[in-house]
């Protein structure tokens, strides 16, 4: 018979999967076609649906937005899969990766193609700012952006480590940031929120 002191030392051991075999549940039609799923840290990863207007607005603002500043120096990816490592292929908001779409035939773009990732937080800014990060900082990500609709504020984390992100800053509407990547390009926070956030 198990006793209260037994199962005080019990762990869970959990079973990791690989960005293959993610991908062969995909080909096996293990997911529903309008499930929306990715892949961190070797755990499947069910993100919330349906979508909200202000995300969707929110990202859709940042991707003009980018799109118009850089120009022809880099891709604007919206929530299409990244690789990080061998067990987690994220679907981030907005990817800003090497402008080359045919670089991508045989691959998802990986950090040594990735110039900056971006999430739109209007109810996932402790996720993105915590599991996210640490995931995105553990992939040597140099520069990462949340763009919190509801403080309409944003969150950049920069100096990854294996432990997490050294720096953060939390810029207010009005201040001007520039992607690490592309100094002299200068965006005020203000540019990526929706004038008004539905109640």
């Amino acid at each position: 018979m198990l006793t209260a002191a037994s199962t005080t030392n019990t762990t869970l051991n959990l079973r990791l999967w690989t960005v293959a075999e993610y991908h062969r549940m995909a080909e096996l039609g293990i997911f529903a076609p309008d499930e929306r799923v990715e892949l961190i840290n070797g755990q499947i990863i069910r993100k919330m649906s349906p979508q909200g207007t202000p995300h969707a607005t929110g990202i859709t603002l940042t991707r003009l937005l980018l799109e118009a500043k850089l120009g022809k120096q880099a891709l604007v990816r919206t929530q299409l899969p990244v690789i990080l490592s061998h067990k987690s292929e994220p679907e981030p908001d907005i990817a800003v990766v090497k402008n080359d779409v045919l670089l991508y035939l045989q691959h998802h773009p990986q950090p040594d193609e990735i110039y900056l990732l971006v999430e739109v937080a209007y109810t996932t800014l402790k996720t993105d700012c915590s599991f996210k990060a640490n995931e995105y900082a553990q992939a040597a990500i140099a520069d990462y952006w949340v763009v919190d609709l509801n403080t309409r504020q944003l969150h950049v984390f920069r100096q990854p480590t294996a432990t997490g992100y050294q720096n953060q800053q939390v810029l207010e509407a009005e201040t001007m940031v520039s992607p690490l990547a592309f100094p002299h390009i200068t965006i005020q926070v203000e540019q990526l929120l929706p004038p008004v956030i539905p109640g």
